[in-house]
């Protein structure tokens, strides 16, 4: 009898413990769900306050088809500019980086082509004509960018992202900081922004205005130039993607997306966003890479003395090659094929 009532008592806790972690897993749902939710909306408007498309429409010349980036390997051009409302003279984006995806292992290679680089313009006035890459974009805005690009790397761009570098403060800002590792010690001052930072060499917290004055330094000795710039650049856009990735802060969220609606501007859906959550755990294993140039000081098209960096030439065939095959250019598949003249 008392055996019983025990495991009667037993049965009455075990249901009440089930029951009470049933209710605890609804509320857990309910919540989960809700920001999921507010998150998805949010990124939706965002998305479309951000979206500009090109003149060339949604497939590039080098596209047999519009790739689909859920599906197909793909590539995007991600440009920085230091452009700031009043400036006077056309944006150039002195950060110009091509990311491309592969669909079969969701691997993303993120390669850095230096700003000063002397490459064809194309569609700049008639015939060839040579520049700094990154004078494209003042010249005929991200068409002819793009244009430059694929003509310069030999393989299609399929997308573009152009963010200002203020946008940039803003977006780390809203993450609440990210963390660099910072290769070497320097000072950076800017009169025009009144910063002053010292950056020593380990494992660096910084807000925006810092991540920007690490993004852009170029002078010291030991910074490796415009070549060093593009490596820190990668550095600091790979730590913003792992930041995003790991950001939990629902509440501060509304912060993040009024940042990047306000300062990015892209090519890339809604719909286009959503198909990219396949590559969330490739994100913190990205591959770099940088197009080798050699610098040479010359007279531009206008008669002044100008710093170019020359292509290495076997060194882009190189290039060309990789990333080619990290877009599965040498396959036959209907969406991924480059055009066959």
């Amino acid at each position: 009898m008392e055996d019983s009532r025990k495991r009667r008592r037993k049965q009455k806790r075990t249901r009440f413990v089930l029951k009470t972690a049933l209710i605890v897993s609804l509320i857990g749902l309910i919540t989960v769900g809700s920001g999921v939710w507010y998150i998805y909306n949010q990124l939706n408007d965002t998305a479309a306050g951000a979206f500009q498309g090109l003149d060339r429409g949604n497939k590039s010349e080098l596209r047999i088809e519009p790739v689909d980036v859920g599906k197909d390997n793909f590539s995007m051009l991600l440009l920085g500019s230091d452009h700031r409302e009043g400036d006077s003279g056309g944006e150039r984006t002195d950060t110009m980086m091509v990311a491309t995806f592969n669909k079969d292992d969701r691997s993303i290679m993120l390669t850095s082509i230096p700003r000063d680089t002397y490459t064809e313009i194309v569609g700049h006035r008639s015939g060839e004509f040579y520049d700094k890459i990154n004078h494209a974009h003042a010249f005929g805005g991200i068409d002819m960018t793009i244009d430059s690009v694929e003509n310069l790397l030999d393989i299609p761009i399929d997308h573009y992202a152009l963010v200002r570098f203020d946008g940039l403060v803003e977006i780390i800002d809203a993450l609440e900081g990210i963390t660099v590792d910072v290769t070497y010690e320097f000072d950076f001052k800017e009169k025009s922004r009144n910063v002053d930072f010292t950056f020593t060499e380990g494992p660096t917290k910084m807000n925006g205005e810092k991540a920007l004055a690490y993004a852009r330094e170029r002078k010291s000795a030991a910074g490796g130039g415009d070549k060093g710039r593009g490596i820190r650049q990668q550095q600091v856009i790979e730590a913003i993607i792992d930041r995003a990735a790991s950001f939990s802060s629902i509440t501060r969220f509304n912060d993040v997306f009024d940042a990047v609606g306000n300062n990015i501007q892209m090519d890339l859906s809604f719909a286009n966003i959503l198909s990219l959550h396949g590559y969330a755990s490739s994100i913190s294993n990205i591959e770099t890479h940088q197009l080798q140039t050699a610098g040479d000081r010359r007279l531009d098209n206008y008669g002044n003395s100008i710093w170019y960096e020359d292509v290495i030439e076997e060194d882009l065939v190189e290039l060309q090659g990789t990333l080619k095959e990290h877009l599965g250019l040498e396959s036959t598949a209907p969406s991924s094929t480059v055009q066959q003249n």
